[in-house]
């Protein structure tokens, strides 16, 4: 079987490779019969470009601690709906960063305190606070052998922190991207329909199996057991009522198995053109904004 390592990974030389492969060696790779369909559509342009976000912004407020589930000094990024806006009042969405990021890389890469503020003036979207924080680079938002839990450190500390200053934490909503979607899902299943009033998951990272997961990245999960523990696909039942968007790039390394999750679970969202990257996930967090905005204020 073709790995997403080898599928990721795979060598093309460019468009001036893929152009020499001929027509029924690129038919083979396009329809993911030979690996090498994500650096041929990257090598193609069909990636996109990186869009320049909306020119209004607003506050970004941090928030850092000794987390006792962590075991490490963390930072959270309180992201307001508008300039001297605080949370008291407001609704909370989680936003949880991919692998190798941190909660305040989520927020500059993907000018978080740019496209929140603009949903809300010109989107009408109802506005809440956007929290990021640092769940570690590669634990996947799940406890670990090491002791480091970073879902206990967001339903244990994060949370009651922002309630503490007046956030209204009773429903919250979620949205993550990559090892972040992946997470957003894990925390829907943590909390639950009664608590969860929405999840976004961007390209999230799925695996086929305990391997797959290990081939893509060693650290994702502590072995087989810790991942069956942790598989979104054995534990659908636990998602059932929370409201599901889920969205992917049809030229993203993921695209698979997101493909199969959406066909069993049917959320909104969609696969489109894209990669994973930032070109991808940036143009949709307008519609994902208003999904999480309009749900969190329905009652």
């Amino acid at each position: 079987m073709i790995t997403r390592r080898a599928l990721v990974l795979a060598g093309l030389g460019g468009a001036g490779a893929a152009a020499a492969m001929g027509g029924t060696a690129y038919a083979l790779v396009e329809n993911e019969v030979l690996p090498g369909k994500v650096r041929l559509d990257r090598a193609l342009g069909k990636c996109g470009d990186l869009p320049a976000p909306p020119a209004a912004s607003a506050g970004v407020e941090r928030m850092t601690w000794h987390s006792a589930h962590r075991r490490t000094t963390v930072n959270a990024c309180v992201v307001a709906p508008a300039k001297g806006r605080s949370p008291r009042g407001l609704p909370v969405v989680v936003a949880l960063h991919g692998s190798g990021g941190s909660g305040t890389s989520v927020v500059d890469t993907l000018a978080l305190d740019h496209y929140l503020p603009d949903a809300v003036a010109n989107g009408g979207v109802p506005p809440f606070a956007l929290v990021t924080v640092d769940g570690g680079p590669d634990n996947y938002w799940h406890p670990r052998a090491s002791g480091d839990d970073p879902m206990g450190m967001v339903v244990d500390e994060l949370l009651p922190r922002l309630r503490e200053r007046g956030a209204r934490t009773d429903r919250i909503g979620a949205i993550g991207w990559s090892m972040g979607g992946y997470g957003a899902l894990l925390l829907a299943r943590r909390l639950g329909r009664g608590r969860m009033a929405a999840v976004v998951a961007a390209s999230p990272a799925l695996f086929d199996s305990y391997a797959d997961a290990r081939d893509t990245n060693p650290k994702s999960f502590d072995g087989p057991a810790d991942y069956a523990r942790h598989d979104v696909f054995a534990a659908l039942d636990e998602l059932k009522g929370v409201p599901l968007r889920v969205d992917c790039g049809t030229s993203d390394p993921f695209a698979g198995r997101v493909r199969d999750f959406r066909d069993r679970v049917h959320p909104e969202g969609a696969m489109d053109g894209g990669c994973h990257d930032g070109a991808f996930w940036r143009p949709r967090l307008r519609p994902q904004l208003a999904f999480l905005g309009h749900r969190l204020a329905a009652r």
